[in-house]
């Protein structure tokens, strides 16, 4: 019979274990404990309550002790990361148990308490740090632990904690930390994240597996309670609470409002209750927990946040009043009884609304759990495999549900009714009928359209009439064809033409193409003339400004009054002579 010394543990840790009545190791125990005494990385999967804390713990504490060394100042030698308080509360006290008048110092940083009071406590150093990953960042910021000479880290119900969010504090942890040291992640469930997670922390890791996902503790009964709606939810959940006053109970609730509201309701009839969730003060959850241990309250009513962070093994119900969006969250739920060898009991109520997610956990889970009451939807029933005889397409026999008749024959259902024939589809007609419907007839050999291509033009008669001609067909070539070259002007640099298109606002002698229409005003770097206004002249007399760059002129005149006062004051540095009667003026009036 295996037994903890046999596993590589030394005996002053053999007698301590004596002492608290851990006699025979739990199967992930018996697998993780020798590997990790080697030294080896290891991805341990197992549920909640099979001794995870044990299985990396002895091995750490060993190690530890045979290093014979003391932590630095502000440093700790070894990194536990759990995701929540009541979880990191649970792993330091255990781990106290075992160390029990050794040389280590263990101490815990979570939030909901003070900063200050852990800074000082990390003053002298650590052998061995439980945290949650925010807490201790924040601790890191302010100088008060270094992460540079951890050689032991430990990931604790790591797939919890990507689902809380922490995924992200865990790469800037493991940045921190060296890259030289002994990596353990131990989990529930294995998806794709923790893969990804396992491949960025561990170095060849080793995979110890026991107690398959989504399958509970075997001495844990479950029934589930069908119910129209909350009200008969509270009715049910207070009557079998009455029945068993001797028992220890936690009720999971989906929403911190939803469970303060029932926990004042029970408290209000005389029962004595207590609740657990992310209000509550650390005090405040220390308290409820303390009490419900010690038996004070027999009643906790608790959300998930507390679902991996209570070890409790007189736990003898655990009441699912809402059921959990996330099925695996459910194994960790009932989780908490049948807890050391005990018996216990899960008991479930399924509203209209939460068929589906009962669905989704017994599909997890491979059962069916037993009614207690209420009427089972009938989308939740499973069909009863029936023996009909009715042949099926493949001309064989159906021995379940009967097949369909062959070709179109009648066949038998689990009930033994007969099925209706089926109904032949009609024939489909062939692909064009009209006076000329030999060109777009469907081949009856390939099915397809005959390669002859349909001549360009009206169609022929009997199908749809040729669309007409567009007006202005070739509107954009004839444009090109007619544009006309101009020239910049008399003083230009280069003295090249190029072709504008006529559509084209000035023009010759300054004249406004667009008639009717206000001229553009002028642009930054020059162009033909392009009056400002060419229909106003009267109205603003001056001459014209000549562009910055040069270009023609761009009366603001045009012909009108504007003609003596807009001659020419002096050459414009780089403009050439205005194309119009009222000269040019330059913007910049210095001489060439």
């Amino acid at each position: 019979m295996t037994n903890f010394e046999t596993l590589g543990v030394s005996k002053q840790i053999v007698e301590t274990l004596s002492q608290l009545g851990i006699e025979t190791p739990t199967p992930i125990q018996e697998k993780a404990i020798p590997l990790l005494l080697e030294g080896r990385d290891l991805i341990g999967l197992a549920q909640t309550g099979t001794g995870k804390t044990a299985a990396f713990g002895l091995p750490l504490i060993e190690r530890l002790l045979a290093e014979d060394r003391r932590p630095d100042n502000r440093t700790t030698r070894s990194l536990i990361l759990a995701p929540t308080r009541e979880l990191v509360n649970q792993i330091a006290a255990n781990l106290k148990t075992f160390i029990k008048g050794r040389p280590l110092k263990i101490n815990l940083v979570v939030g909901g308490v003070s900063i200050n009071r852990q800074q000082l406590q990390l003053e002298k150093g650590t052998d061995i740090l439980v945290a949650t990953p925010g807490r201790l960042l924040d601790l890191v910021a302010r100088r008060a632990i270094g992460l540079t000479t951890v050689r032991f880290l430990i990931l604790d119900e790591a797939d919890q904690m990507l689902d809380l969010g922490f995924v992200h504090d865990l790469r800037k942890i493991a940045k921190i930390v060296p890259k030289k040291r002994q990596t353990m992640l131990f989990s529930a469930t294995m998806p794709k994240a923790i893969a990804d997670l396992a491949s960025e922390f561990l170095t060849d890791p080793v995979k110890v597996e026991v107690t398959p996902p989504g399958k509970a503790a075997d001495k844990v009964e479950q029934y589930v309670h069908f119910v129209a709606g909350k009200g008969d939810k509270t009715e049910i959940l207070r009557k079998t609470l009455l029945e068993n006053p001797d028992g220890r109970s936690i009720v999971f609730m989906r929403t911190k409002h939803t469970a303060e509201k029932l926990m004042k309701h029970f408290d209000n009839i005389g029962f004595s209750v207590a609740s657990i969730h992310g209000n509550k003060s650390q005090g405040q959850r220390e308290r409820a927990l303390k009490g419900f241990r010690d038996g004070e309250i027999k009643t906790l009513i608790a959300t998930d946040v507390a679902a991996r962070g209570i070890d409790i093994p007189a736990v003898s119900h655990v009441y699912n009043y809402d059921l959990p969006e996330v099925p695996d969250a459910y194994v960790h739920r009932i989780g908490r009884t049948a807890r050391a060898g005990r018996d216990g009991i899960a008991i479930a109520f399924c509203a209209p609304d939460e068929t589906m997610l009962l669905r989704d956990i017994e599909k997890l889970m491979g059962i069916e759990i037993a009614t207690a009451s209420g009427e089972r939807p009938e989308a939740m029933i499973r069909p009863a495999r029936g023996n009909g005889n009715g042949n099926n397409k493949r001309g064989g026999q159906s021995q379940g549900r009967g097949g369909r008749g062959n070709g179109g024959g009648e066949g038998r259902s689990a009930s033994g009714e007969a099925r209706k024939p089926r109904r032949e589809r009609p024939a489909r007609k062939p692909f064009g009928d009209g006076a000329n419907g030999e060109a777009g007839a469907r081949s009856e050999e390939r099915g397809d359209r005959p390669q002859a291509a349909r001549p360009h033009g009206d169609r022929p008669q009997g199908g749809r009439p040729a669309r007409p001609a567009r007006r202005n067909e070739d509107f954009r070539g004839q444009r090109r064809e007619e544009a006309v070259p101009q020239s910049h002007g008399d003083n230009d640099l280069n003295s090249t033409s190029d072709f504008r298109p006529k559509k084209q606002f000035g023009g010759q002698d300054g004249a406004n193409r667009n008639e009717g229409r206000p001229a553009r005003s002028e642009h930054r770097k020059g162009g033909n003339g392009k009056p400002e206004h060419a229909a106003h002249g009267a109205h603003e007399p001056g001459a014209q400004r000549s562009n910055h760059r040069g270009g023609q002129g761009r009366p603001q005149g045009g012909q009108g009054a504007g003609q003596k006062q807009g001659e020419a004051r002096g050459p414009v540095k780089f403009g050439g002579a205005g194309n119009t009667e009222g000269g040019t003026q330059g913007r910049k009036r210095r001489p060439a």
